[in-house]
């Protein structure tokens, strides 16, 4: 599974990858500010370029079929992490987070999600290995997902039914108000941890469940660990610039549910066929950007009437 990529090029990626997330954190968002739609575009636009020049050097480094491999990978993850920021959106509105404390939030809650990530995606590959009626499996679970998500009219978060707040609140004490952006303060002499600190979990938890959609997606394209994981990695280091970039217009993309549901009914099918029939990578991403401009669209031209804005319940 691994023997396929040399050391070197793991440790190139990690490398580029630890690089930008210290010039992140540690230089331009040093101090906690509110992120402008200015500052979100350009740092949206630093990472789609960093991708693009990734994707670039897998195409002439490995062929071409492993840089639309990538590129294909990029274009599912990036698709359905919309439906993330809007989940994000609505966990950041319950707990009234200042502005200015998202980014770190976010920066953290990415991290956790690169751990989990690895661990889904090789898990992922060796089952599939290990035990060929896997991809079915994989394949059915993505038809089921998206058709269900075709009845889903609201979002909504349920914070007191997620298992890991339950766990916090009840053995550590929690503080009633922020502290500034720390996860931990102390109240009379005793440390709590702050309402941050459950942002934070609920983010976590947010993107496990996202994972279980996105990486059978993935594979679905390619049971390469290395494209698989690195077109996943560029796509959720985006997800933060992408979520201040997008956050105040997310209501213009009324149709966005019907794209991703169609994708991954379409990856699903694509999948479960692969024995019989292998669908052409550029076709692939050809029906996946034409659904994805589809629903934009029909968003800006055939809006709903009497629309509602979804609200978190609890």
């Amino acid at each position: 599974m691994f023997a396929v990529h040399s050391v070197w090029e793991w440790l190139a990626f990690f490398a580029i990858i630890g690089f930008m997330l210290v010039l992140d954190l540690g230089v331009f968002h040093k101090k906690s500010h509110k992120v402008s739609i200015k500052e979100s575009l350009a740092w949206t636009a630093v990472w789609i370029t960093l991708a693009m020049l990734f994707n670039a050097w897998v195409y002439h480094s490995m062929g071409a079929q492993k840089g639309l491999e990538f590129l294909t990978g990029y274009v599912i993850e990036k698709a359905l992490s919309v439906d993330n920021i809007f989940v994000i959106s609505l966990i950041f509105t319950y707990f009234r987070v200042p502005s200015q404390y998202q980014h770190r939030v976010l920066f953290w809650g990415v991290l956790g999600a690169l751990f989990f990530r690895i661990i889904f995606i090789f898990a992922g590959v060796a089952l599939i290995e290990k035990f060929n009626w896997m991809i079915y499996v994989f394949g059915g679970f993505l038809i089921f997902t998206g058709l269900k998500m075709l009845k889903e009219e609201e979002k909504h978060i349920e914070v007191e039914a997620n298992p890991l707040i339950k766990f916090v609140k009840k053995f550590w004490k929690i503080s009633p108000n922020f502290d500034g952006e720390n996860f931990r303060t102390t109240v009379n002499g005793v440390r709590h941890f702050t309402p941050l600190f459950l942002v934070l979990i609920m983010i976590e938890t947010t993107d496990i469940i996202f994972a279980v959609d996105s990486i059978p997606a993935i594979l679905a394209i390619t049971p390469d660990p290395y494209i698989v994981f690195t077109s996943n990695v560029f796509a959720i280091l985006g997800l933060r610039s992408l979520y201040f970039a997008l956050n105040g217009i997310m209501e213009m993309f009324e149709y966005i549910n019907y794209a991703l549901s169609g994708i991954l009914v379409f990856v699903g099918i694509k999948m479960i066929i692969a024995p019989w029939y292998h669908f052409p990578t550029i076709i692939s991403i050809g029906i996946i950007v034409g659904m994805l401009v589809a629903s934009v669209i029909a968003s800006i031209y055939f809006p709903k009437k009497n629309k509602k804005m979804p609200k978190p319940q609890v």
